[in-house]
């Protein structure tokens, strides 16, 4: 008879950071104060679960600024826009509520002051990530994006004495540092940020995959397919030698994965909720595991305060 597993090890931390848990406070309290709907340029956070709640509740996710009607309460999502979105969505005169994490609003306040002293940027992100696209908004040009090792080799600035390097904030630690050494060897004199521009979040999740992963069979990573950090963190396990599938819910989970592996590590991405976790907790024990045990790790009290104008009315 194979074995199927007995344990399932917890990532302490996981799941909701402190800019989700804001961006979603964002859109229930515009709900509540305001009224539906509330219109939200692209998903909140990139989480199936989290969007669908929202919608049955009345938020409308769009794209584009003309999907919007006159008059309407608009929320940024946590990802960040471009000034040119930013600048079209108040002259069309919406209420705006920014839920841009504000881990993000300080790479764009480093853009914007850098940008003053005459610098050029070398952005270290993924291509079409709204984030990145967010980011590179900031500025009309002077901001050169690179993927990878080999697209460093590539880019031409304008100019080399004034460049400073800056990272989308959900990347792996370890291939932005492997990317960032590349930049700092073919510019020697780059600036490189004060702190390091990968967020807290994303780096306390990936260090928790690192320990647990050296204690596990197989890791389990509860994301969406869209969501950068969730993707990470299943990459991070591969990399470490271990089994890892990422799953938008438990109905993705197959049994066959868990056969001849005893021990589970379970984690899942800063935008997907406890409830999800309990369920592939629920349905990996269905399959046999009988115990639980969570991991040390950090405990995350970082908060982050709302926009004005969204406090409720007793």
């Amino acid at each position: 008879m194979s074995v199927m597993p007995s344990e399932i090890i917890l990532a302490e931390p996981r799941g909701f950071c402190a800019g989700v848990d804001r961006a979603i406070e964002i859109v229930d309290r515009a709900l509540a104060k305001f009224g539906r709907p509330i219109y939200v340029r692209h998903e909140i956070v990139h989480n199936t679960y989290v969007v669908n709640d929202l919608k049955n509740r009345g938020a409308i996710f769009i794209e584009e600024l003309d999907e919007v009607p006159a008059g309407a309460t608009l929320v940024f999502s946590a990802h960040g826009v471009s000034k040119a979105i930013q600048r079209e969505a108040e002259r069309r005169g919406f209420q705006i509520f920014d839920a841009t994490c504000p881990l993000v609003t300080k790479v764009h306040v480093e853009v914007a002051k850098l940008h003053k002293e005459g610098y050029e940027f070398i952005m270290i992100g993924h291509k079409g990530h709204p984030e990145v696209e967010g980011t590179m908004g900031q500025l009309d040009g002077g901001i050169h994006l690179v993927e990878d090792v080999a697209d460093v080799a590539r880019i031409q600035p304008a100019q080399t004495a004034k460049l400073a390097v800056v990272t989308q904030t959900t990347l792996s630690v370890d291939d932005a540092s492997e990317i960032a050494a590349a930049v700092k060897a073919r510019f020697p004199q780059v600036r490189e940020p004060k702190q390091q521009d990968i967020c807290y979040a994303t780096q306390n999740r990936q260090d928790a995959v690192k320990v647990m992963s050296g204690q596990v069979d197989i890791v389990i990573v509860v994301g969406s397919p869209t969501s950068s950090n969730s993707n990470r963190l299943a990459e991070l396990a591969r990399k470490l030698g271990v089994t890892s599938y990422m799953v938008d819910n438990a109905d993705e989970l197959r049994s066959a994965w868990f056969e001849g592996r005893s021990r589970v590590g379970l984690t899942a991405g800063a935008s997907a909720p406890e409830i999800l976790v309990k369920a592939v907790i629920d349905r990996i024990r269905a399959l046999g595991a009988v115990s639980v045990r969570k991991m040390d790790g950090i405990e995350e009290t970082v908060k982050f305060p709302l926009p004005k104008g969204l406090k409720l009315d007793v």
